[in-house]
């Protein structure tokens, strides 16, 4: 599989495939046009573009093509969030990650699996986490003296 990113409508597409597998263009196209403006070419061209990049294979069976996803719907946003996180200071991952629980809905569960990843990384943690930012990436040295990453 390729490392490329995927657009906002393609994971529209790897949504229904993760939650159908093995699934139909036909199934997708009946899934997403009650929410999306989309023809069913625009579709079938999306489907293409990810059997491109290598997000989902094909299988003919008959006249169709079942498609399944190369790769689970977790891993990809384990990679997107991972990827989004690098494009900030090291320093701001905690904050951003309480923001991120603030505005979620979370379950009682959720919060008690939250609490035990918490408690295990809290006997690991340093003290402080280290800037990773080239100087003038970020504002750390306005914070943190100067010189000082």
């Amino acid at each position: 599989m390729n490392e490329t990113t995927i657009s906002e409508a393609e994971w529209e597409i790897m949504r229904v495939v993760w939650a159908n597998s093995p699934v139909t263009s036909q199934t997708i196209i009946n899934v997403l046009t009650p929410k999306m403006d989309w023809k069913p070419s625009t579709i079938k061209t999306l489907i293409n573009r990810l059997l491109n990049k290598g997000y989902i294979k094909a299988e003919k069976e008959g006249r169709a093509f079942l498609y399944e996803a190369t790769v689970s719907e977790k891993e990809m946003l384990m990679t997107a969030f991972k990827a989004l996180l690098g494009q900030t200071c090291a320093r701001r991952s905690g904050e951003l990650l309480q923001e991120l629980i603030t505005d979620t809905v979370l379950s009682q569960k959720d919060l008690v699996g939250l609490e035990q990843v918490i408690q295990d990384k809290q006997l690991t943690a340093p003290l402080e986490v280290p800037c990773d930012c080239l100087p003038g990436q970020c504002q750390c040295h306005l914070f943190y003296g100067k010189g000082e990453k």
